[in-house]
């Protein structure tokens, strides 16, 4: 039975475009009329997620509950939330709708056992909020993962390059923002990374595989390809 994706978007707009667009590019399709009715809600206004974690500004949770509920009525069978920061307000969410809500990190767990059995160290670039928050290092460490992060200095120019005047999140995906991402992503990797974990949603936007000589883990891709197949459509290449 053929399903329709919901999309808890707008953190920030860009990424949120960017998962739909990911579904589109992965869906086997050969006309309009073979791709997934998606419904995108895209608000963002939703408070800052890393100065909530801080509590340094209001909590998003209830804009993401109305919004996921939104979804619900409007007719979407199961939701995903591209904003990778946000999942730490994640189970509040989950429980206000009754309809399925795909978790980026167990899923991304799930898909690094199945396509890098025995990696023991991760390496993250993401932004403060979901580093100091320990979503990844803990979701990772009970399977045995140590997840490794950029330093303060280094975590500052990170932040610089998704947030700043000049960053990802304001439209810049070449340049700077893009130099500074490999940057850091090539320091990991001589502290002994064995993969990057694209753990921001704008990263992605600027760090490829080609730029890396490990695996590059990213959360939006992979739950993009499970949403199409949880959607009951094929995907465009088998790469999972």
């Amino acid at each position: 039975m053929k399903k329709t994706i919901g999309i808890l978007g707008g953190m920030g707009p860009e990424a949120t475009a960017h998962m739909f667009e990911l579904i589109i590019k992965n869906t086997k399709a050969e006309k309009d009329q073979d791709h997934i009715p998606v419904i995108i809600y895209s608000n963002p206004k939703i408070p800052p997620r890393t100065d909530a974690i801080f509590n340094k500004g209001p909590s998003p949770t209830q804009f993401l509950i109305e919004g996921a509920e939104l979804l619900e009525k409007a007719g979407a069978d199961f939701i995903v939330m591209p904003c990778i920061t946000a999942h730490y307000f994640f189970h509040e969410v989950a429980t206000h709708v009754s309809i399925p809500f795909l978790n980026l990190l167990e899923e991304s767990l799930l898909w690094i056992k199945r396509n890098i059995p025995g990696i023991k160290t991760a390496g993250l670039i993401s932004s403060t909020g979901t580093l100091e928050s320990r979503l990844f290092h803990n979701t990772l460490g009970n399977e045995g993962i140590e997840v490794i992060n950029p330093n303060k200095n280094e975590q500052q120019k990170v932040m610089e390059a998704i947030f700043g005047e000049k960053g990802i999140k304001a439209g810049y995906t070449s340049g700077a923002p893009k130099e500074i991402i490999i940057q850091i992503a090539h320091v990991l990797i001589q502290r002994g990374a064995e993969a990057i974990i694209a753990g921001c949603t704008e990263v992605p936007l600027v760090l490829t595989s080609k730029d890396i000589r490990v695996p590059l883990i990213e959360p939006m891709s992979i739950i993009a390809r499970l949403s199409i197949k949880k959607a009951g459509y094929e995907l465009k290449s088998h790469r999972d």
